[in-house]
């Protein structure tokens, strides 16, 4: 009875797996082979070669180090500050905590475009920010760096994951036992100590999840760069996205965005060895 129960769940999971197999896994082999092709007159020659990968990394090492870069500055700013907030809800456990993550819930309704063009509203020449620093007197004329700038793209991308980021700190926070936390406060430990050798050692696959998760998508992004970062601020989403649009080249983008993938997965590697030897358990 055992085994067709066993049987039987794992039919309930085939329809998840073609999905899976469908919308992404298929895909993406499909892609990562045409990255070996050639294309002429907007077709895939079948040739294979490693020509677009030289292409990617003589012409867009650069734009992948910039966007490596920028990426992993929205993501630590993305965990710091999720960190940062997921305590205080967690030690607030009352009404405060509560109002906070319903706030942080509640962000999690508004639409990404919507959440973009009201950053535009206010960060632009003639927006909320500017405006109020020339009516004080604090500016002669408008502010250019709040808009159309790595700061604005950074700005934005951090108000849009932060949700993203307290939602699994939080998480990790609540699932630790409060004897844990009382032990340590009796053998001597101060505040200090107990965040780094009690609570933050439990919290590195959150934070792990947390740092992958805003890195991800900030790499992978080309709506908010376009719209808030200008031709200044372009990342490898935005030279992918032309690839694959405006001039239909597949095996180049595919070969861009697997650079780009290897490329935040050795980041994300990287990351994850650090927080496990800095933030080891005693």
């Amino acid at each position: 009875m055992t085994g067709v129960a066993l049987d039987r769940r794992n039919l309930l999971l085939l329809p998840a797996l073609l999905v899976l197999l469908l919308l992404f896994l298929g895909p993406m082999a499909y892609f990562f082979v045409a990255s070996f092709f050639k294309v002429s007159l907007f077709n895939l020659v079948p040739t294979w070669n490693l020509g677009n990968y030289q292409k990617v990394a003589g012409e867009y090492g650069l734009p992948i180090a910039y966007t490596m870069g920028i990426s992993a500055l929205i993501a630590l700013i993305a965990t710091v500050l999720g960190y940062i907030v997921a305590h205080v809800i967690w030690r607030n456990p009352g009404r405060w905590g509560a109002f906070l993550l319903g706030a942080t819930l509640l962000t999690l309704f508004g639409g990404y475009l919507v959440k973009i063009f009201a950053w535009k509203t206010i960060l632009g020449r003639e927006g909320i920010i500017n405006n109020t620093l020339l009516a004080l007197g604090l500016a002669d004329q408008p502010v250019e760096i709040l808009l159309y700038s790595p700061f604005a793209v950074v700005l934005v991308l951090v108000s849009y994951l932060l949700p993203f980021t307290i939602l699994p700190l939080y998480g990790a926070l609540r699932a630790i036992e409060p004897t844990t936390l009382d032990a340590a406060r009796d053998l001597g430990a101060s505040p200090a100590r107990m965040l780094w050798d009690a609570i933050l050692p439990r919290c590195i696959p959150a934070m792990l999840t947390a740092f992958s998760l805003s890195f991800l998508v900030s790499a992978g992004d080309y709506v908010t760069p376009r719209l808030v970062g200008g031709t200044r601020s372009l990342m490898m989403g935005n030279f992918i996205e032309s690839q694959f649009g405006l001039r239909m080249n597949i095996p180049l983008g595919a070969a861009m965005t697997y650079s780009t993938m290897v490329t935040s997965l050795a980041i994300i590697i990287v990351v994850w060895l650090v927080l496990r030897a800095a933030l080891r358990p005693k």
